[in-house]
């Protein structure tokens, strides 16, 4: 028998042998009406919109600078997070911006913004505006942010709601990332959902 009349019978035998490739799983948020439309200035009180950020992905969150604990908790953590793929997959971290999206317009000026957002990483963008802007913006990301009580020396606490969108260069939702559990899941998601 000749040898080179059953390589193409062993070839499809290998191939018939592989596992069928799967199709992408879809992005938990897939189709979710989160996100939208805005118009705020960041931490260099330059007007900044979506569309600033079209082409890019981008980390969504939304706190304050005077909180006391889970804001700079989940900076952190994003920007830890943002800090691995900067060293383990560069293209891709370039491709992301984090936004930190005030929900405290009264104090978080563009330079208390400024200020805050540096600590976390050097590509941050903190994002500030009215407080009809941030009401609207907080309600185009279903996040809820409202003043709590009057502090002893009367500042205030805002409560808001914890939650970190990773977004896709369009503007839509991909995922939650999970900042409450540090910053190598932070990075593990992102690479996960983004391409």
């Amino acid at each position: 028998m000749n040898i080179l009349r059953l390589l193409p019978v062993a070839a499809l035998a290998v191939v018939a042998c592989q596992p069928a490739a799967t199709p992408r799983e879809a992005p938990p948020l897939a189709g979710a009406t989160i996100g939208g439309p805005f118009a705020l200035v960041d931490q260099d009180a330059r007007p900044v919109t979506d569309r600033t950020f079209a082409g890019k992905y981008r980390i969504m969150y939304f706190g304050y600078t005077f909180c006391p604990d889970v804001c700079p908790t989940d900076a952190a953590a994003i920007g830890k997070g943002l800090a691995i793929l900067d060293r383990s997959d560069p293209a891709l971290a370039r491709r992301i911006v984090p936004v930190f999206v005030s929900v405290d317009p009264e104090r978080d000026t563009p330079a208390v913004l400024k200020s805050f957002v540096a600590n976390f990483h050097p590509r941050m963008v903190g994002l500030t505006g009215t407080p009809a802007q941030i009401a609207a913006v907080a309600k185009a990301y279903a996040v809820f942010a409202g003043k709590g009580d009057r502090q002893p020396g009367g500042g205030y606490l805002v409560n808001h709601s914890r939650t970190t969108y990773l977004m896709d260069p369009d503007g839509k939702p991909l995922a939650i990332l999970p900042s409450d559990k540090g910053a190598q899941a932070v990075a593990d998601e992102i690479r996960r959902w983004a391409a």
